[in-house]
């Protein structure tokens, strides 16, 4: 009977370690499976800058080819909801940074103002837009091109209407292109 009683403790003790030693390796399998889930690291994360950036498209001269060409550029998306026809134009105005190509609005020309009726941009410059330009007509439609394409880059905007100096119906000195009507792209 002393023989039953040992064997059955042993028993008992055996079949708790049995217990003991598979619950702790489904513990531990647990564990690590939680671990792997929770540690997952992308290998680059996106900013918050990168998520508010957009790309606009601004039109300038290739110097290469003398056609116009697109210069993609990448902008806070908050900068372009203020104002983003004026930010487009003051782009144009600094000029590219690709060095094949070209700005076509003259040098020391200021953007007055801008305003928008229906789907038409009224863009007033100042005087230096024209003043004492003789460019011909070829390069004088390669300005208005460059600001028509770009600006109408932004759906809503269909014409062009180009003030000088809060004026209508101005035009280049040598009258080779004149701002009486819509420019359309």
């Amino acid at each position: 009977m002393n023989n039953k009683k040992i064997i059955m403790y042993v028993s008992i003790v055996v079949l708790i370690l049995i217990v003991l030693g598979v619950g702790f390796l489904i513990y531990k399998k647990n564990k690590q499976n939680k671990n792997e889930t929770q540690e997952y690291i992308p290998q680059e994360e996106i900013t918050d800058e990168q998520l508010r950036q957009t790309v606009v498209t601004l039109y300038f001269l290739n110097i290469e080819t003398g056609e116009l060409m697109p210069e993609a550029r990448k902008l806070d998306a908050k900068e372009l909801v203020k104002e983003p026809y004026k930010i487009l134009i003051e782009l144009l105005m600094q000029g590219p940074k690709n060095e094949k190509m070209i700005k076509l609005i003259p040098n020391g020309t200021r953007l007055n103002g801008i305003e928008i009726k229906n789907d038409c941009l009224y863009i007033d410059f100042s005087n230096e837009m024209i003043n004492e330009q003789k460019l011909g007509k070829e390069q004088e439609e390669l300005i208005i091109k460059s600001i028509v394409n770009t600006v109408t880059e932004l759906k809503e905007i269909n014409s062009v209407r180009i003030l000088i100096d809060g004026k209508e119906n101005q035009k280049f000195p040598d009258g080779g292109v004149n701002f009486k009507e819509s420019f359309m792209r």
